[in-house]
């Protein structure tokens, strides 16, 4: 078997990729007639830690994977491949606003802005001149094999075709990593014109591709999508600078909400803590879940009160209730009045 192979720490404390994200890396491995014990055991996880997939893992247990998914699968091209079967839910939410887009311009704003709600494992960037455009994509293991830099390109570049709803024209694409032996999958996927050991990853269109518009968007729930996602993204970024369990547990009670997941098992297992420790370590901390759960969907339902976007139903979708009615009552419970006044009272104010 295999040993893991040592992976350069991401500059991102604490760098994460969700459970959604992870799973074409899974399915692809057991395709290949890998199991799932023994792709965890070959990347030094725990040999269940992969089943049921978890809400989300380490970004350098997720690089490492790829490794040792290759060597296990003898696939040389495992990270094309893993690309190749990302679907709508493989991005969660940010890939839920894509599709909400209406151009592939609104698309890449949208991809530089949530791009870290999948994913830890690099950036991206956007340059656009008078007639080139120009994706980046900077990793932050600028150690990793291939595999992740040309999993991320070849996701994009089927996701973008299935926006489309039609093949997108070929375009120039550069890796930074050294050629393989074999460029016959990388034809197939991008076209003819790819290049390696280039400066940076890249790949360059025509500009005018970012006004096309994306066929089969919802522009309408884009408002909802929007600030759910704002919401996700700023409890996100205040959990990297605060690693305390409260914080942690906030952040994984926002991102399941609407995936009606915010249960105290659920939350445990993708923090990797029994139900029992999380229990107490939050007792530690002078809280406990129930009141964490409930601060959280104060939070986030008070600033949604402010979008006059969202309708009250809308809001209660969002915050993992399953009747209006029950947010309602919670929300009067939390706040001394109704969704509805409170929102009347701020619009005044």
């Amino acid at each position: 078997m295999p040993t893991a192979p040592a992976i350069a720490t991401s500059h991102l404390s604490g760098g994460r990729v969700a459970g959604a994200y992870l799973q074409p890396l899974l399915e692809l491995a057991v395709e290949r007639g890998v199991t799932l014990r023994a792709l965890a055991l070959a990347a030094g996880l725990a040999e269940n830690a992969l089943l049921p997939v978890p809400e989300s893992l380490a970004a350098s247990d997720y690089v490492r994977l790829l490794d040792v998914g290759a060597e296990l699968a003898q696939h040389p091209h495992f990270g094309l491949h893993v690309g190749e079967r990302v679907k709508l839910g493989t991005y969660s939410v940010y890939g839920l606003i894509l599709l909400s887009c209406r151009d592939f311009g609104q698309v890449f704003q949208q991809t530089l802005r949530y791009e870290g709600l999948a994913h830890d494992l690099g950036r991206s960037e956007l340059r656009v001149n008078e007639h080139t455009a120009e994706y980046l994509w900077r990793s932050h293991f600028p150690n990793a094999s291939r595999h992740l830099a040309e999993s991320v390109f070849a996701g994009v570049r089927v996701f973008g075709t299935w926006l489309a709803g039609m093949p997108l024209p070929a375009a120039p694409v550069s890796f930074a990593h050294a050629a393989p032996a074999d460029l016959t999958e990388h034809h197939r996927l991008f076209g003819p014109d790819v290049a390696f050991g280039a400066e940076a990853n890249c790949a360059r269109f025509d500009a005018t591709l970012l006004s096309l518009p994306v066929p089969n968007a919802d522009v309408s729930l884009y408002p909802v999508l929007q600030q759910h996602a704002e919401r996700l993204l700023q409890l996100k970024l205040r959990t990297q600078s605060d690693a305390g369990i409260v914080a942690q547990v906030r952040a994984s009670i926002a991102s399941n909400l609407a995936q009606d997941r915010a249960r105290l098992g659920a939350i445990a297992e993708e923090l990797s803590l029994s139900q029992r420790t999380l229990q107490r370590k939050l007792a530690e901390a002078g809280t406990n879940f129930q009141q964490v759960l409930d601060q959280t969907r104060q939070e986030l339902g008070q600033g949604y009160l402010l979008q006059r976007d969202l309708g009250l139903a809308d809001i209660a979708f969002l915050l993992g209730f399953q009747e209006q009615s029950a947010f309602n009552h919670a929300f009067k419970e939390w706040t001394g009045e109704s969704p509805g006044s409170y929102r009347e009272r701020l619009g005044r104010a």
